[in-house]
């Protein structure tokens, strides 16, 4: 870097400090001088607040987000989640991804919508008395609606999910495929205290062929 382009950002640098060292001055006591100007000093704490401007709280986290997704602020203040659907059985998969924001004269109220995908392989059933295994599909949309009380949080969710289900194996009838939409409901609750953070989550599919969709959730959190 040449000695100009030094000494043109260092000119340019002061003329924008300028203005700041004016109100600096203008709020001190009369018959006061302000402390001799910094360069390393003012740009340490320049890079402080921008640190802190792009450093998200955990409590300012949604209160229906989990600590194991993966967040996106957007400028205009909402905030993207997404994150991965698995059973502890193996067979079901899918992805949850979920939109939201908070009013801002109500800061710590959480609105969302929530999009679901889930494919379940070889999931034991039984229709007209027979049992047999079926692969489904299911779409699902719910509203989310929270709210954070400092380390505590609280929401619901309510909505519509779409499923098709198909037997396996071709021996089995062919009027066993079947398709229909459910309503969605669940709520879930999250404690933090320092960096260990509880959570409790219950959802529900209102259809029997979907039973297996339904879950209870309680995970325990510490970050290092």
């Amino acid at each position: 870097m040449s000695t100009c382009f030094r000494g043109a950002i260092t000119v340019a640098a002061g003329l924008t400090l300028l203005p700041l060292v004016a109100m600096a001055d203008a709020g001190l006591p009369q018959g006061e001088r302000a402390p001799p100007y910094s360069e390393q000093a003012a740009y340490a704490e320049a890079s402080r607040d921008l640190l802190a401007s792009l450093t998200f709280s955990p409590l300012n986290r949604p209160s229906y987000a989990s600590r194991t997704s993966d967040l996106m602020y957007l400028d205009n203040g909402v905030v993207l989640e997404g994150g991965d659907l698995e059973t502890l059985d193996g067979h079901t998969s899918g992805f949850r991804v979920t939109a939201g924001f908070s009013p801002a004269d109500l800061p710590h109220l959480d609105l969302g919508a929530e999009f679901t995908y889930r494919e379940s392989d070889e999931v034991p059933t039984r229709y007209a008395d027979q049992a047999m295994l079926v692969n489904t599909t299911t779409l699902g949309g719910s509203l989310v609606a929270g709210v954070r009380m400092g380390r505590f949080g609280l929401y619901a969710k309510s909505g519509f999910a779409e499923w098709e289900g198909d037997p396996v194996t071709q021996g089995e009838p062919l009027y066993a495929a079947a398709n229909g939409t459910a309503r969605i409901q669940g709520f879930g609750a999250r404690l933090q205290h320092n960096r260990l953070v509880s959570r409790l989550e219950f959802e529900e599919i209102d259809a029997p062929s979907m039973a297996h969709l339904n879950l209870i959730t309680a995970s325990l959190h510490y970050a290092f």
